[in-house]
């Protein structure tokens, strides 16, 4: 598997855990494609010399920003206590995960320095999802977290200053990130990861990877049709709108509104969903001015 890949080397792992330094044959780049982080390749290599990627097997996913592939798990950080959780950004992660065939998992951080009512609300809002409640500077909770990244290859995803690095330090004993702190003056998180690496955690037999924070996923392409089909509260009212082509924002006689304002999908959510909803028509209008 590729870890790293900087100014066209690349660092392989093999299946003995040894790592190698290969570049990629010319092949790939008359083929127009470029080796990833993540991606499992097949290699050569001469004592001396550099070694050479020869195939690359077909990837689960492709994400774009950062560029990896085949991820497992995109583990959406978030804080209990500071800074205030991003929902919007956490939603819009979601369906990256969704979108590309990984595994959205909610993981709410420093749970040691909040009460449980954040916790529980955000229980309500991401139930149908994988949620974890965890402390790196305790410890509580991790083990739950090692259960899901076991035998996976994991992302780690979220503003800056959740905790993703300190979370990472914490799962891995030969693992030192730098980890970030609060602006006073903005109150929001220093970027402190700037490159992508997978790193490999022996004795869960997993790879994770820390990514630059904020606005770390570019969004992939989604159509404002089929938006809700990502929602996982969506799918049991999906196709019992009055119209088969509902949007589920200013339709009448819409399912998903109705459980929306009957408290069946939780209110907040759903109105997230109207503004990303919204955030796709503007791109579409844009992209035909």
């Amino acid at each position: 598997m590729i870890l790293k890949g900087i100014g066209g080397f690349y660092t392989i792992q093999d299946t003995e855990g040894k790592l190698h330094e290969c570049r990629a044959r010319g092949l790939f780049r008359l083929k127009g494609i470029t080796p990833l982080v993540g991606d499992r390749v097949i290699f050569s290599i001469q004592a001396g010399q550099d070694g050479f990627i020869e195939d690359i097997s077909a990837r689960k996913n492709e994400m774009v920003r950062p560029p990896v592939a085949n991820i497992d798990n995109l583990v959406i950080v978030l804080a209990a206590s500071s800074p205030k959780p991003d929902l919007l950004l956490a939603d819009k992660l979601i369906l990256q995960a969704e979108k590309n065939n990984a595994r959205p998992v909610i993981c709410l951080n420093k749970t040691d320095v909040s009460g449980t009512d954040m916790e529980e609300d955000l229980k309500k809002q991401y139930g149908l999802y994988d949620f974890l409640a965890v402390s790196a500077r305790t410890g509580s909770g991790i083990e739950n977290l090692k259960n899901v990244l076991s035998g996976k290859t994991s992302a780690f995803a979220g503003q800056s200053a959740v905790g993703k690095s300190s979370l990472l330090n914490v799962l891995g004993g030969d693992i030192d990130l730098k980890t970030g702190t609060m602006s006073k003056k903005t109150s929001r998180g220093k970027h402190t990861t700037r490159q992508t690496d997978l790193l490999y955690l022996k004795d869960i037999n997993a790879f994770v990877m820390d990514t630059p924070g904020f606005s770390v996923f570019d969004a992939v392409k989604i159509e404002e049709s089929e938006l809700g089909a990502l929602y996982l509260e969506f799918l049991p009212y999906l196709g019992k709108c009055r119209f088969l082509s509902c949007l589920h924002a200013n339709e009448p006689d819409c399912a998903v509104k109705q459980a929306a304002a009957a408290g069946d999908i939780h209110p907040a959510r759903y109105e997230r969903y109207v503004s990303i909803l919204n955030i796709l028509k503007e791109k579409r209008e844009r992209k035909y001015d």
